[in-house]
Parts: C-alpha cells; sequence; structure tokens
C-alpha cells in the first residue's frame, strides 16, 4: 500500500507539471497539499517520504493524533474554525486556510499571539451554491483589511471549494470568481482545486491544489469525531 501511495504521488506531480506547462505555467509555483482526514498513518508517511511537503487535516481531535506521528511536514488547517477551538488550531498548525468571518479571525490573532506566533491564514470564500461557509466574494476585500489589522495572523491569499457538480465549465467559472477575488484581496496563494477538479483550478489560476482521495485512496467509511 505504501508503495502505491508513492508512486500516486510522483504520477500526481508529474501530471501536474504537465497541465502548468501546457497553461504556461511554472510548475514550481504550484503546492499539493495532501488531504489526509481518516487516512492511516503509514498512508500518509508514504506519501511524504516520496516528497509530500504539505499536509492538510479538517478535524482538530484527528489531527492532534495523528501529527506527532508523523515525518516532519508543514500542517494545513483547512476545516470549518470554530472560535473555541482557536487556541489548540493556532497551536497545532502551521497555515489555517479556513478564516471565513471576523469573528474567527480575532479568536485565532489572539491565540497565535499567546503561542507567540504569527500564522498564516487564507480567507476563505463561498464560490458553490452547496457550501455552508465561506466569506461571500463580495465582502472579501473588507474581511481582508480587518485580517491584516490583527497582530497574530498574516494574511496570505485566498480559498475555496469548488461547487460538486459534473458541468466542467461550471467549475472553470466558480474558480475564475475565486481567481478575481484574489486579485483583489492580494497575497501569494490561491488554493482552489481538489482531486476532482484541479485541471479547471490549475487554468484558473490555482497556486495550491488540495488532494484527498486521488492520492491517498478511498478514506476509511467511519467518520472521525471532531
Amino acid at each position: 500500500m505504501s508503495e502505491g501511495v508513492a508512486q500516486r504521488y510522483r504520477e500526481l506531480r508529474r501530471a501536474v507539471d504537465r497541465e502548468a506547462h501546457a497553461c504556461g505555467r511554472d510548475p514550481a509555483g504550484i503546492t499539493l497539499v495532501g488531504i489526509s482526514k481518516r487516512q492511516r498513518i503509514e498512508t500518509i508517511a508514504a506519501a511524504i517520504h516520496a516528497g509530500l511537503s504539505d499536509i492538510g487535516e479538517s478535524y482538530l481531535q484527528e489531527a492532534s493524533r495523528k501529527m506527532p506521528l508523523l515525518p516532519p511536514v508543514r500542517k494545513h488547517f483547512v476545516g470549518h474554525l470554530q472560535t473555541n477551538k482557536a487556541k489548540a488550531i493556532a497551536a497545532e498548525f502551521d497555515v489555517v486556510q479556513s478564516v471565513d468571518r471576523a469573528a474567527a479571525g480575532v479568536a485565532l490573532s489572539k491565540a497565535a499571539v499567546e503561542a507567540g506566533k504569527t500564522l498564516p491564514v487564507l480567507l476563505q470564500i463561498n464560490i458553490s451554491p452547496v457550501e455552508r461557509f465561506g466569506c461571500p466574494p463580495a465582502e472579501a476585500v473588507e474581511l481582508a483589511e480587518m485580517l491584516r489589522g490583527q497582530p497574530g495572523l498574516r494574511l496570505e491569499g485566498v480559498m475555496a471549494i469548488g461547487p460538486v457538480t459534473l458541468d466542467r465549465d461550471e467549475i472553470l467559472r466558480a474558480f475564475e470568481l475565486a481567481a478575481k477575488t484574489f486579485a483583489c484581496v492580494g497575497g501569494s496563494t490561491l488554493s482552489v482545486g481538489m482531486s476532482g477538479d484541479w485541471r479547471e483550478a490549475l487554468r484558473a489560476g490555482s497556486t495550491m491544489l488540495r488532494i484527498g482521495e486521488a492520492l491517498f485512496g478511498p478514506r476509511a467509511a467511519k467518520e472521525v469525531a471532531r
């Protein structure tokens, strides 16, 4: 199983590089984040040993159990940011991709200051009619200005989850909206694109792809407690 994951990582990285070249982009500017929720430690470690440098987790409790057992890697929190968990998230993670409202930003900044760190964050916007979380794109610039005023945070860009649809044009339009919002917000990172839509994401300008099952394989069926 571990060898299979390592091979999938190498094949995925090559595919991303080819697609980037086809879009006239430098593959070195595109980061792969392995979304490792409900995956085995051995599976995640195999991808890291193969070259994966970033992993993402959605659930704090699961991440707290797994992170100490993994090789060194940059840890992204990609789940919904609850203010009552801000302190633990600030301590556990290197990047928080899912800041979508002022209260979450304030809580996370306070926790980061108390932990003696400046935490890189992304502003999550909502570009999908079925997504529950995320700042409306029209309100993103105002929220970005507020986040930049928080002493414990460093706003690095925008994150979004694409629409759940088989319509490739609809997916591309949603990612283009994310890219336009990113251009207004500013920063270095546009995190859009997952296992089923990363090609459209690259075409829209994504600099960070969040890949789960296409890299690690199917997740465990049982939901992990949050």
